[in-house]
């Protein structure tokens, strides 16, 4: 159970990363912000938002290739699958 529990914080954290730093990224890049929600409705039917989200997946990787490096192989496949719907998501939206 252990080992779940590693892949589980890994895959939590993995899931909710990518929505953070897309709302932090938003809200610095653009100055009329009108807010998360409002944002993804504007660029939805767009092909910004497959960029948008395939921006997002980067700081899943450094983390996973991070604690892959100190050998935490359970927490690192916890990000990558936490990652892997935001980047299939990417690609049919490019």
């Amino acid at each position: 159970m252990n080992r779940f529990d590693k892949f589980l914080y890994g895959f939590l954290i993995g899931l909710l990363l990518p929505v953070a730093f897309m709302w932090i990224y938003l809200a610095a890049s653009f100055p009329d912000y009108a807010g998360f929600g409002n944002t993804l409705k504007m660029i939805f039917p767009s092909v910004i938002l497959g960029k948008l989200l395939l921006l997002s997946v980067f700081p899943d990787l450094i983390l996973c290739f991070t604690f892959y490096k100190f050998d935490r192989f359970r927490v690192a496949m916890g990000f990558m699958c936490g990652g892997f719907p935001y980047l299939i998501a990417s690609f049919f939206m490019l």
